[in-house]
């Protein structure tokens, strides 16, 4: 029987601070809205695209559960009745969602990646327009966390006390931040007539493509792909890439410089304007919003058990777990595609390609990752007439990794897409990125408090001061020194052992610590 007025054990306690991902999900929705077509405008004879950027306006972590909301900024692209070239309707449509968290309070962190997988709008009579866009919305919510751990026992002395303690390391989200900035720049727009085009559509994919530690410091660069459409005076159609490079500084404390960072940068507002001097040029206004994960190993210590020779001992258990990183990757797969239009393709005005949500499925011991991409193609046919053609392919990506092992994945799209006409349609060629965190959790048990106890010796009698005994299958030196009271020490040295490995069907002295 324990004497809770016996000696309370003292523990060498720390504290491990992190953020758990209380949801890492992807949500696909679908948003309509109907719009009148302004005054200035002319009245619509057909619709041939939808150009658009699904922005980021706010994020909320909420008990429970993040809120996400954004916009569509959406270009209308039609032919106008009474002939000429193609003229633009611009329409905003708000959006929002909402993700379960549980665990998620206030004191969390939402990040967010809004991206518009199609655009397509349908006239319902020429003044007026039924607009339909279908998205994806990255979400991964992070709550702080405090978990205390026990490391090891520093008294009382002369119980006998004998500890086992697990070396090691747990990666670890440490640190979630983020920073809004903004610059602008000017464009100067090249066109084959040298004089000023008409900008029908612009887009804005921003990728990070370095970032390092430096004390308290996270330094990022990367460049913002910039895609214009433009009708040139005579009516041509003709677009245009421009990349403008970005540098920031983001403070970020408690990671230490061996940290591995990602970085993702999302759109909050674009803004592209004609120079008042100069019609050639764009002014470009860009609302950026950095969005930060660092993570790194942290040396652990754990008291996985702990016995006295020479009392009982009450001990309380727990488990831990503890994180360890199996792999980080990128892996490309290459997109190529034929687009049946069912005519001639004389030229490609442009091409753009979005990802939907990454799907994960299981083939034997290959976790296959899956994600669809949707493939937008603006083209002449033989007569001259602007056409778009649309379809969405599934890219899949294969990876040796065994089942208790976690994978967290998202997809890029870099570079350009490349289009061509071919037999038959156009064929469209790109790379998809697969960016992998692959991670196991490892429930380790240990000690969370203790408390010795009466004597071994009371009420027991003489104790023998030598047992001779078989190891059982499994046994370890380390429980058989609990089991009766003694040190592996004592053991390795009556039976002149020099590892802590058992020997096989050998008997054991046992010897008794007095």
């Amino acid at each position: 029987m324990y004497d809770k007025g016996e000696d309370s054990m003292e523990f060498e306690r720390d504290t491990i601070i992190s953020y758990d991902t209380a949801a890492e999900v992807t949500l696909c929705q679908e948003e309509t809205l109907e719009s009148i077509v302004p005054d200035a405008c002319p009245d619509i004879l057909r619709i041939v695209d939808v150009c658009g950027q699904a922005t980021l306006s706010g994020k909320q972590a909420r008990e429970g559960s993040a809120q996400v909301t954004g916009m569509v900024r959406a270009s209308i692209l039609y032919q106008p009745e009474g002939g000429g070239g193609l003229r633009r309707m611009e329409v905003g449509l708000p959006f929002t969602c909402q993700a379960e968290a549980p665990g998620l309070t206030e004191r969390g962190t939402v990040l967010a990646r809004p991206r518009l997988r199609c655009a397509e709008a349908r006239a319902l009579n020429p003044r007026k327009v039924l607009l339909r866009v279908d998205l994806a919305v990255d979400i991964t919510a992070c709550q702080p966390v405090e978990r205390p751990i026990c490391c090891g026992v520093t008294g009382p002395e002369g119980e006998g006390i004998c500890q086992r303690q697990f070396q090691g390391e747990h990666y670890q989200l440490s640190a979630v931040q983020e920073r809004p900035f903004t610059f602008s720049d000017r464009v100067r727009l090249q066109t084959s007539s040298g004089e000023a085009p008409m900008l029908l559509a612009a887009r804005a994919q921003p990728e990070c493509s370095e970032s390092k530690l430096i004390g308290t410091k996270l330094i990022f660069k990367g460049m913002v792909e910039l895609s214009f459409l433009l009708q040139e005076p005579g009516g041509a159609l003709t677009s245009s890439r421009e990349s403008l490079p970005f540098s920031q500084i983001l403070e970020v404390a408690g990671a230490g410089e061996e940290g591995d960072c990602q970085v993702e940068v999302e759109v909050v507002s674009l803004r592209c304007e004609p120079d008042t001097g100069d019609s050639r040029e764009l002014d470009v206004e860009l609302e950026l919003l950095a969005q930060a994960q660092v993570r790194c190993r942290r040396p652990v210590t754990l008291l996985q058990d702990l016995y006295s020779t020479s009392h009982l001992m009450e001990v309380e258990r727990e488990d831990q777990p503890l994180c360890r990183l199996s792999e980080q990757m990128v892996r490309p797969q290459t997109v190529r595609e034929l687009l049946e239009t069912g005519e001639m393709v004389r030229s490609v005005v442009d091409a753009r390609l979005a990802l939907g949500q990454v799907r994960q499925s299981r083939e034997g011991s290959e976790l296959v990752l899956a994600v669809d991409a949707w493939l937008t193609v603006l083209y002449l046919d033989e007569n001259e007439l602007v056409q778009c053609v649309r379809q969405s392919l599934p890219v899949a990506c294969r990876l040796d990794c065994p089942e208790s092992v976690r994978c967290s994945c998202f997809c890029t799209c870099p570079g350009e897409v490349f289009a061509a006409p071919a037999a038959g349609g156009v064929e469209v060629r790109s790379t998809v990125e697969f960016h992998c965190l692959a991670t196991q959790t490892t429930a380790l048990p240990s000690v969370s408090s203790a408390q010795l106890g009466e004597a071994r010796s009371a009420g027991e009698g003489r104790r023998p001061s030598v047992v001779l005994r078989m190891p059982s299958p499994g046994e370890e030196l380390w429980d058989i020194a609990k089991a009766h009271g003694t040190t592996m020490e004592q053991i390795l040295q009556a039976n002149e052992l020099e590892e802590d490995v058992l020997p096989v069907g050998r008997m054991l002295l046992i010897p008794s610590t007095r």
